[in-house]
C-alpha cells in the first residue's frame, strides 16, 4: 500500500509539473530583438543590452518556458573611450539585434552597433559552444538589424535593413562584390522601416520575417515574412502576426524556431513601458505554405502548454549571495568595468565595489551593477556595509534608467544621509554625451544618530517594481536597520518609464558607488535577495 500510495503521489507530482501551462509573457523581462535556434534538444536565445557589459548575452531551454543565461558573446567594447562612460557615452547605442546561427559545428553570431564611423562596423564572433569563449571572427561594413543565414550549401549571407541582402566569402570575411541587392520594396502605407530580420529555410523555401510599422487606418504593427524558393527570383509577401496582447499595443519582431519534433514555435516582443521589451510565445499554423502566428484568430494566446514537462525551474534573474569568486551571468555592469574596483575575494561573501573615478553623477559612475526587473511584480533588497564611505561618496540602489529613482547613502565630511530622489538625465543626440542631470530630491533621512548607537555599520535597502497592467510601472523604496523591520521612503508608486530616445530598455536594479571628491573608498554588499511574485 505505502509503494502504491508513493507512487500516485509521483504521479499526481508529475502531473502537475506537466500541467502547469507557459504563460505569456514567456519571459515578462527587458529582452528585445530576439534571435532564437534550436540545437539538439536544447534552444538557445540571444537578445539585445546595448550599453551593459557583457553583452549579447546567450540563454538557454529545453521546455520554451524556463530560461538562464549561459554566457555573452564579449566581454566588452573598446572601439571607443564611450564605452568607458568617458568622452560620452553609448546610452541605448552599443551591441543591437544579435543574430545567431549553428553552422559546420560552430555557433555564430553577427551585430552592428547602432553608431556611426568605425564604431559601427559589423562584428561577427564564433564559438565552440554557445557557453563560450567566444572570438571576434571578422569587422564588415554597417548592416542595420541584421541576420546571418547559411544556405544548404553552406554559402553566407546577411539581410539586413529595409528589404536588403547581400552574399558574403566563404570565410566570412567579406562581402562578394556586386551581391549587394534589394530583394523587396515596402509598401506605400509602411512608411518606416521594415528591420529585425530574421531569415530560416523551411521545404526548400526561403522565408524572411520582419516588423513592419504602418501608418494608415485600421493597420497597426504586425509581422510580415517574405518567401522565395529562388533568392534571386520574386518574393512573395504576407502578415503573419498582427495581434495586441495583454491590455498592451500591437506586438512584432522575432523569429520562429522548431521543436526534435517538428512543431514550430514564434517568438515576438512586445513593449511593455517601463519594464522593457518583453518576450511572447506562440504556436505557428504553417497555412498555404505560409507560418501563421497565433491561435485558431491568429492572436498570441494568454497561455499554452508546455513543450516539454519535468524541467527545472530556472531564471534569467537572480537571487545572489556572492559566495562565489565569479560574478553571476545574471549580472551586467552599465558600460565597461574598472576590474580593479571591485571585487568577490577581498572579503569573501560579500561584493566589494571602490569608487575608481571621480564624477558628478550616477550616469557617468562606473561599475553600476544592473539586473533586470521582472513583472508581473517583483522585489530586491541588498545589505549594504557602508564603514568604508569616504567623504562625497554616494552609495545605494536605484530603479535605473534615464529617468531613475535612486536610494542613496551619501557621506559629507562625517555626515551620513539616506537620499531619495528622482534623477533625469539629457543626452546629446549624436554623442550620447551627458548635457544635464535633473535631481529631484523627495525625502532625506539622517542616518548618523540612527547609527551611531550600533556596532556596524549596515543599512538594508529595498526596491519594489509593480508591472501589473493597468497600475503604470510603478516602484516603491523601502529601508531598514535591522533588515526586519521596513519603513518606506520617498515618493509612493514612483512611474518607471521607457524612453527609446535616450536608454532604449527598461528598467534596471542598479547597486552603485561612485565618488564625487576623491576616491579610495568602498562599500561591502551582503547579498542581493529577489523574488519575482506572479499572483
Amino acid at each position: 500500500m505505502k509503494k502504491i500510495f508513493q507512487l500516485l503521489l509521483s504521479l499526481t507530482m508529475a502531473y502537475s509539473v506537466m500541467a502547469q501551462p507557459i504563460e505569456n509573457p514567456m519571459l515578462w523581462a527587458d529582452v528585445p530583438d530576439p534571435d532564437i535556434i534550436r540545437v539538439g534538444d536544447t534552444f538557445y536565445l540571444i537578445s539585445t543590452t546595448m550599453h551593459l557589459m557583457p553583452g549579447a548575452p546567450v540563454m538557454t531551454s529545453k521546455d520554451l518556458k524556463n530560461w538562464e543565461t549561459i554566457g555573452y558573446v564579449f566581454d566588452r567594447l573598446t572601439d571607443s573611450p564611450k564605452y568607458d562612460l568617458q568622452e560620452g557615452t553609448v546610452y541605448g547605442r552599443g551591441q543591437w539585434a544579435t543574430s545567431l546561427k549553428y553552422h559546420d559545428g560552430k555557433f555564430w553570431a553577427l551585430f552592428a552597433p547602432n553608431e556611426s564611423g568605425p564604431m559601427a562596423d559589423t562584428y561577427i564572433f564564433t564559438a565552440e559552444r554557445a557557453e563560450g569563449p567566444w572570438t571576434i571572427h571578422s569587422r564588415l561594413r554597417h548592416f542595420h538589424d541584421a541576420t546571418l543565414f547559411f544556405d544548404d550549401d553552406g554559402t553566407p549571407y546577411v539581410f539586413y535593413g529595409t528589404g536588403e541582402m547581400c552574399q558574403l566569402s566563404r570565410d566570412l570575411k567579406s562581402v562578394v562584390e556586386g551581391s549587394n541587392r534589394h530583394y523587396f520594396q515596402r509598401e506605400a502605407d509602411e512608411r518606416g522601416l521594415l528591420e529585425g530580420t530574421r531569415v530560416i529555410k523551411h521545404n526548400g523555401t526561403y522565408y524572411a520575417l520582419l516588423i513592419s510599422h504602418v501608418y494608415a487606418p485600421g493597420r497597426h504593427r504586425r509581422e510580415v515574412c517574405y518567401r522565395t524558393k529562388d533568392l534571386n527570383g520574386t518574393w512573395e509577401k504576407a502578415v503573419i502576426l498582427e495581434s495586441d496582447f495583454g491590455g498592451f499595443s500591437y506586438l512584432a519582431q522575432g523569429t520562429i524556431v522548431d521543436t526534435e519534433e517538428g512543431d514550430w514555435y514564434g517568438i515576438m516582443f512586445q513593449d511593455r513601458n517601463g519594464v522593457g521589451r518583453v518576450l511572447t510565445l506562440s504556436p505557428v499554423r504553417w497555412i498555404d505554405g505560409w507560418p501563421m502566428l497565433g491561435d485558431e484568430n491568429g492572436k498570441v494566446p494568454a497561455t499554452m502548454r508546455p513543450y516539454r514537462s519535468g524541467q527545472p525551474a530556472t531564471s534569467i534573474v537572480c537571487a545572489d549571495e556572492f559566495t562565489s569568486s565569479k560574478l553571476g551571468l545574471h549580472w551586467q555592469w552599465n558600460h565597461n568595468p574598472i576590474d580593479a574596483a571591485w571585487s568577490l575575494t577581498e572579503r569573501p561573501g560579500w561584493l566589494r565595489l571602490k569608487t575608481a573615478r571621480v564624477v558628478p553623477h550616477l550616469y557617468l559612475a562606473p561599475n553600476t551593477l544592473t539586473q533586470r526587473m521582472e513583472g508581473p511584480q517583483c522585489s530586491g533588497d541588498i545589505a549594504i556595509d557602508i564603514s568604508h564611505m569616504k567623504d562625497g561618496d554616494c552609495a545605494g540602489l536605484a530603479a535605473f534608467n534615464s529617468d531613475s529613482s535612486v536610494l542613496t547613502v551619501k557621506k559629507n565630511g562625517k555626515r551620513l544621509t539616506l537620499v531619495m530622489s528622482e534623477q533625469k538625465v539629457s543626452l546629446t543626440e549624436r554623442e550620447k554625451a551627458v548635457e544635464n542631470v535633473e535631481e529631484n530630491v523627495i525625502e532625506t533621512i539622517e542616518l548618523t544618530p540612527l547609527l551611531s548607537a550600533r556596532s556596524s555599520k549596515l543599512i538594508f535597502l529595498r526596491l519594489n517594481g509593480d508591472f501589473r497592467p493597468g497600475l503604470g510601472d510603478v516602484a516603491n523604496f523601502f529601508y531598514s536597520l535591522d533588515g526586519q523591520e521596513w519603513t518606506r521612503i520617498g515618493t509612493k508608486n514612483y512611474r518607471m518609464n521607457f524612453d527609446w530616445r535616450r536608454f532604449f530598455m527598461g528598467t534596471k536594479f542598479g547597486i552603485f558607488n561612485y565618488s564625487t571628491k576623491k576616491t579610495g573608498g568602498y562599500v561591502d554588499i551582503d547579498a542581493f535577495n529577489y523574488k519575482v511574485i506572479r499572483e
